[in-house]
């Protein structure tokens, strides 16, 4: 099992504080609140309390609900679980009855399982093998899901710390924990963990150290988005590695700050780690940024907010501000050390030279007014030009099945190209490597859901935006639609002050942006261009 789960818990459970903590807490509508319990289906009600009854009866019947309701939830993820098995069992007969090579038996099943619990395909195997090893190795935790002691999570740690073990051991540490027997009741995450890893330490020491020898291969960078234009850059990595890596940055913040930086160590370790990584002072000089918005935002100080691709929505402000950074150099890194030789901070270059620093932070990725679409752009071949691709990512952002959120790694026909579809836009689609594997599986079948190529159902909420409709083995359907672009909108929006210090600066942005503009008219495929 995927053992990060706690650690984006956490962070997700910290940023919603710090929302919450800058926001003022709104009066709560108690009558609003016992009507929508009362509304609640299954013979559950407000238990009788009403808005105003404040007494200690009132408010032990509530919360006597909502640990029902606790209790609920958990015997509905066992009953899935045992329903996933049994799922997973049919459709593998049925696989192996079409034909289906051995080693390829099951492949789909858990990401239908996730599409079918508005999950990411990409916890198919969490959900799946959770599942297997309740119903099959670990039938005290099973127990104690279905009648409340544990809920789904805590069961999960229980799955995750044991996932080393052969199936005989898994059992014997269900048996030593007896989950089901009150064993755990009170006990917090971490002591449960702890238990759990003694107990499969004391079954199988050697699986256990090999899996912790093995877990070096999983480590990876990954970025997630942050509120306020800030992002999450993790690393997975061997403790070694990672202390030495910490290591570092604390010797190099501490030496800056004796030496007078008025910066926290945290905000010159973080700056550190951004300069040894791209090799630039600054950061990011000569590092393409793809930004999508509307010419209005860029150039009128439009309201309406820009789209970072593998990031998301930024503000229109940060977005002019990062293209303004970008055709001027910096007086000094962000460790201090000198910048390389060059023009003065905040002097713009004129002629060739504006044009070339203009090109190199500037790839215009403008939307239609009214609508949001990209401008489209085709193909005859089977592979996706480079300039169609980038296309294509910076419409889909991200994996286009629905619920997943991956990073897109491959360009997909969503009409096979060996059965006539074509290499546009409009069939293109960015998946990541997982996603179009499992498309590739007999019984799933994809189809644009509007535009020339589209057939059967209904247009997409977003009207003109590109949709996709997915259909499973088993028929079910589901529809994904490219995320909302930047676009004006038809009431005339607000716009932004912008600072007349910056005035300047913008009227050379717009006069080099014109040049480009009249340039990119006679060729084909600006602005996409290879």
């Amino acid at each position: 099992m995927d053992g990060s789960w706690g650690s984006e818990a956490v962070l997700a459970a910290a940023e919603c504080c710090c929302v919450c903590c800058c926001r003022r807490e709104p009066a709560t509508d108690y009558a609003a609140v016992a009507m929508g319990a009362g509304a609640l289906g299954g013979g559950i009600s407000a238990g009788g309390s009403s808005a105003g009854d404040a007494s200690e009866e009132g408010g032990a019947r509530l919360i006597d609900e909502i640990r029902a309701l606790e209790d609920r939830k958990s015997a509905l993820a066992a009953r899935q679980a045992r329903l996933a098995v049994v799922f997973d069992q049919l459709q593998r007969r049925q696989q192996s009855d079409a034909g289906i090579p051995t080693d390829q038996l099951g492949v789909g099943v858990g990401a239908q399982i996730a599409l079918a619990r508005r999950e990411s395909p990409a916890k198919r195997n969490r959900l799946l093998g959770l599942a297997k090893a309740l119903v099959t190795e670990m039938p005290r935790t099973l127990v104690a899901l279905e009648t409340g002691q544990l809920n789904e999570w805590r069961a999960t740690l229980l799955v995750r710390e044991t996932a080393c073990l052969s199936p005989a051991d898994r059992y014997g540490v269900d048996e030593e924990l007896a989950p089901d027997s009150g064993t755990l009741a009170g006990v917090g995450d971490r002591e449960l963990v702890a238990a759990a890893r003694t107990a499969a330490y004391r079954r199988d020491p050697r699986s256990v150290t090999q899996r912790a020898a093995h877990a070096a291969t999983a480590r990876h960078v990954s970025l997630r988005p942050a509120p306020d234009t800030m992002c999450y850059l993790t690393a997975l990595l061997p403790v070694s590695a990672g202390v030495a890596v910490q290591a570092a940055l604390i010797r190099n913040a501490d030496s800056l700050r004796a030496g007078g930086d008025p910066r926290s160590r945290g905000q010159i370790m973080a700056d550190d780690l951004v300069e040894r990584v791209t090799g630039t002072p600054g950061g990011i000089s000569g590092i393409e940024i793809q930004l999508v918005m509307t010419d209005r935002t860029l150039f009128q100080g439009d309201s309406e907010p820009a789209r970072l691709p593998g990031y998301g929505v930024v503000p229109g402000g940060w977005a002019r501000s990062i293209i303004g950074r970008g055709g001027r150099a910096q007086a000094t890194s962000l460790t201090g050390a000198p910048a390389p030789a060059g023009r003065p901070p905040g002097a713009l270059p004129s002629g060739a030279a504006a044009d070339q620093a203009f090109n190199t932070w500037i790839r215009r990725l403008y939307t239609a007014p009214a609508t949001g679409e990209l401008v489209a752009m085709d193909s005859r071949a089977r592979l996706f030009r480079a300039g169609l691709r980038r296309f294509i990512e910076a419409r889909d952002d991200t994996c286009r099945t629905p619920y997943c959120d991956a990073p897109i790694r491959h360009l997909d026909h969503v009409v096979p190209w060996h059965v006539g579809g074509a290499t546009t836009q409009a069939n293109g689609a960015g998946l990541c490597e997982a996603c179009n594997h499992t498309k590739e599986m007999p019984g799933w079948k994809a189809h644009p859901a509007n535009g020339p190529n589209a057939r059967g159902g209904t247009s997409a909420p977003g009207g003109t935006r590109h949709a996709i409709r997915l259909t499973t083995p088993t028929g079910h359907s589901y529809q994904s639609i490219a995320p909302p672009l930047p676009r004006t909108q038809r009431g005339g929006p607000a716009t932004e002050s912008v600072h007349p210090k910056e005035t300047r600066h913008w009227k050379e942005i717009r006069h080099h942006a014109k040049i480009h503009r009249r340039a990119l008219r006679s060729r084909r495929d600006a602005p996409f261009a290879a």
